[in-house]
């Protein structure tokens, strides 16, 4: 399987139901100049994907800090996105999340960034996307596997930190951390400094 990460995010158009609750449609590249999140997830009305879907929106506000924009991605119609959103929780819904969420009824979104399942659903793939739109940062989990959101979360501020300072993320970095020069003497420096 290959990968996209450091190769442009494929671009597309779709409907979508929008955080005010309108379908409309959506394209990609509308976003360029800010980072994004674009994460996958099977089915509409299933078990692991509304309580991902509430994590992320409940986070939405520490990414919107860092300029990242979430979007959501399933092969169900924008119709059903619409019903789930107007779903109770405690019957299985997702309430008002406030990001929008993609219908990739062709399966063509989820076929170009490699995690369509058995030409039937998506796996829970997640990337991130530069402001320019390279895909910088992706990961796949299997159907019954949840992501965690502060991992998107630190990913997005590694990336930035690498951006703003030149220093790569070593091991376990999170924002606050010391970064690490990349070369010989730079390695050597912070091994040192482990405890």
């Amino acid at each position: 399987m290959s990968t996209l990460v450091t190769k442009q995010a494929p671009d597309f158009t779709a409907e979508a139901v929008m955080g005010d609750n309108t379908i409309q449609e959506f394209t990609l590249s509308s976003l360029r100049g800010k980072y994004v999140v674009l994460f996958f997830y099977p089915l509409d009305f299933t078990f692991v994907c509304p309580s991902e879907i509430i994590a992320f929106d409940r986070k939405l506000e520490a990414f919107k800090e860092r300029n990242c924009e979430l979007v959501a991605v399933s092969i169900d119609s924008a119709y059903s996105h619409f019903a789930w959103k107007n779903t109770n929780r405690d019957c299985g819904g997702i309430g008002n999340i406030q990001f929008p969420l993609i219908a990739d009824i062709k399966k063509q979104i989820s076929r170009d960034y490699g995690v369509l399942f058995d030409d039937s659903v998506a796996l829970r793939g997640l990337f991130l996307i530069d402001k320019e739109g390279i895909v910088r940062h992706s990961v796949v989990n299997d159907l019954p596997l949840g992501r965690d959101v502060d991992e998107a979360i630190r990913m997005v501020d590694a990336l930035q930190f690498f951006e703003q300072n030149g220093e790569v993320c070593p091991a376990n970095w999170h924002k606050g951390d010391a970064g690490m020069t990349p070369t010989a003497e730079g390695v050597a420096e912070y091994l040192g400094n482990l405890k």
